[in-house]
């Protein structure tokens, strides 16, 4: 394997004797793994009392790991502070919306804002940069783990003085603020920053507070994460990243702003390898470079009991390749063998508690001997979009905050609805403060806040200069405050897009129904936006029954060399790529994925997701690196099989 390219999992060394570990490291090597990440929980172990710190045992276990070809991910342990600590400054714990301290009784459970907690993380962080910066085998650093705003945040007094601050410099005046969030409705007007309190979850909470709190917690998180990262570079310390879940509720360029390597975390189950597919065309845009996945689902999930979905036969094995095959870096398995005790008793990894191989173990060999094969295509080759999507902090936000049509998920209808019918394509999946050059077509779907890190201007240029903007429904539609605009229903779409809003409905049934112009059928669900053309604008699809006929339902206007067009309602799959009008990478059945890669070579990778047989058409001879097969024409592709082809 490739030394860029690395596969591994998450261990332990501090749970097991010396001579115990000495048998994983073998066992590592056996099942081909090349990188382990440790020490993400072990801060009692490092410090076991105040100010007392012993490395030796975490040097050991890099050392051997090194000797055996096997490199490592450190981790700072701020995640879970050592009792002492937590007992003896018990405002480093954070207090939860029912106003209860957390107990000291499992992990994530500290103040993001309390300077003592602050202060600790800063010793513990240097004394792991002294002690392994620059070390042999240590090739990249993680900071905590899987940071976010836990149970809404710490609702303990320095939390609340420092979010009264911190919404004093954001805006100015209390005055200003109430005007933001129309605070006169229902006679909520503060008198001062003093009166706010946070929006306690037991509460009928306001959209506008409730956001701005997320927004302070999110603050408090990246200023954590910025810290560590500073002590680390300032180190020399290299490839430094902090393991974020799933979603952007979290902003990943924000956090990710002053450090090395996006880093991810995700346990989708085998049917949702697709979601997985949607993450990291996310990732690969935040730094636009290789990402690591620091934690994946080898086997089933757990905590005391087994849940999320056993994998089938051969999923653990598709879903790491998809990972490399979608720009990843990394791909490391969670975990390396199953804890015998705690929290996490009932989790699945790829060896057992008495170190006995799962099933799972041979899908990860032939991982690890593929990405072999093909690890000189994969680090040779780039993926280039002519596609972009939007996938925006702001809108997950606002649309957490206010989803505006019942049961609507932001994410969900987002993969499913949109990204799933550019699944034959390379898409990048970015956030308002992406750059634009180099696309031909962007889709701005749901995409609630428009008007945010100088996107309204740059998409504009971008449209004049020859681009394809495809944009709605729910896009425009309201500001980073949760509040919907007063003067137009968009804050600049109507004008830009050459159109008048008649009506807008935000409630989906099947009383609509819609056609294109000139040519059959549109399909259209879940919000309904009736536009009525201006000059120099043409409907290309327009509604055929319910009380909205014969209104356009999407229309488009020539700005410059480029185009918009706005789209009210979510369509179809086949009528999303009517509206792209590009060709595909190749033609498959819907259960492929395929992503096209350019270089030095060409060829493209073909991964079955869902379990079943799939199709792939060939208008050219392609090898297969995997198997040395030369292939053209109709291809069939066995559940959970991957194709690696060299053109």
């Amino acid at each position: 394997m490739k030394k860029d390219l690395y596969l591994g999992a998450a261990y332990y060394p501090e749970l097991w004797e010396e001579e115990e570990i000495e048998k994983d490291i073998a066992r590592i090597r056996e099942v081909g793994l090349n990188c382990v990440r440790i020490g993400e929980f072990a801060w009692g172990r490092m410090e076991s009392q105040e100010s007392v710190f012993d490395f030796e045992w975490l040097k050991r276990a890099v050392e051997k790991l090194y000797e055996n070809g096997i490199y490592t991910v450190l981790c700072t342990p701020s995640a879970t502070p050592p009792r002492w600590l937590l007992n003896k400054y018990p405002e480093t714990r954070m207090v939860m919306h029912d106003l209860v301290r957390a107990d000291v009784s499992s992990r994530c459970h500290t103040c993001k804002t309390s300077p003592v907690m602050r202060e600790k993380n800063r010793i513990i962080v240097t004394k792991m940069a002294e002690t392994f910066a620059g070390r042999p085998g240590v090739i990249g650093w993680q900071i905590d783990n899987e940071i976010y705003p836990y149970n809404e945040g710490c609702f303990c007094e320095n939390c609340k003085a420092a979010f009264r601050m911190w919404l004093k410099e954001k805006f100015g005046s209390i005055e200003n603020l109430n005007k933001a969030w129309g605070m006169a409705r229902w006679s909520l007007t503060y008198d001062s920053f003093a009166d706010i309190e946070p929006p306690y979850p037991r509460q009928w909470r306001h959209p506008s507070l409730r956001k701005a709190w997320h927004d302070f917690q999110c603050a408090q998180i990246k200023s954590y994460v910025d810290e560590q990262a500073d002590i680390l570079h300032n180190h020399g310390c290299k490839n430094v990243g902090t393991d974020m879940m799933r979603g952007n509720l979290l902003s990943y360029y924000a956090v990710n702003e002053k450090l090395d390597v996006p880093m991810f975390n995700h346990y989708e189950s085998a049917k949702d390898l697709a979601d997985a597919a949607f993450a990291y065309d996310f990732l690969r845009c935040v730094k636009d470079k290789p990402f690591w996945v620091t934690e994946t689902q080898a086997n089933w999930n757990g905590g005391e009991f087994a849940e999320g979905g056993y994998r089938p036969e051969g999923a653990c094995y598709a879903a790491t390749m998809l990972t490399f095959a979608k720009g990843a870096e990394m791909n490391l398995y969670w975990l390396f063998r199953t804890h015998p005790n705690g929290h996490e008793l009932a989790h699945g990894g790829i060896f057992s508690p008495s170190g006995r191989e799962y099933r799972v173990a041979e899908e990860v060999k032939r991982a690890a001997r593929d990405v072999r094969l093909c690890g000189g295509f994969l680090s040779g080759t780039n993926i280039e979009s002519k596609i972009a999507l939007h996938y925006s902090n702001t809108a997950t936000e606002n649309f957490m905050c206010a989803p505006l049509v019942k049961g609507f998920d932001y994410r969900c209808t987002l993969v499913w609805r949109i990204y799933m019918a550019l699944r034959h394509y390379n898409v990048d999946v970015i956030d308002t403060q992406h750059g634009l050059d180099g696309y031909k077509v962007l889709l701005s779907p749901f995409l609630a806040t428009a008007d945010e890190n100088g996107f309204r201007e740059r998409v504009t240029e971008w449209v004049k200069s020859g681009g394809t903007w495809i944009v709605g429904p729910m896009s425009d539609i309201m500001d980073g405050n949760v509040r919907r605009y007063t003067n137009s229903v968009f804050s600049f779409l109507e004008e830009f897009a050459g159109v008048y809003v008649k009506y807008q409905r935000p409630i989906g049934n099947d009383v609509f129904r819609a056609g294109w112009e000139n040519d059959g059928e549109c399909g259209i669900s879940v919000w309904y936006d009736a536009f009525e053309c201006k000059e120099g604008t043409k409907s290309l699809a327009h509604y055929t029954a319910g009380e909205f006929a014969p209104y356009s339902v999407i229309t488009e206007r020539n700005v410059g060399k480029g185009r918009v067009i706005l789209v009210g309602s979510v369509l179809s799959h086949d009528d999303i790529l009517r509206l792209v009008a590009l060709p595909p990478i190749a033609e498959a059945s819907e259960n492929v994925t395929l992503t096209q890669r350019t270089g030095k070579e060409s060829g493209m990778i073909a991964v079955e997701t869902a379990g079943r047989s799939g199709r792939l058409f060939l208008e050219s001879t392609h090898t297969d690196l995997l198997t040395g097969r030369a292939l053209c024409g109709n291809i069939e592709l066995a559940p959970y099989e991957v194709l690696v082809l060299r053109k």
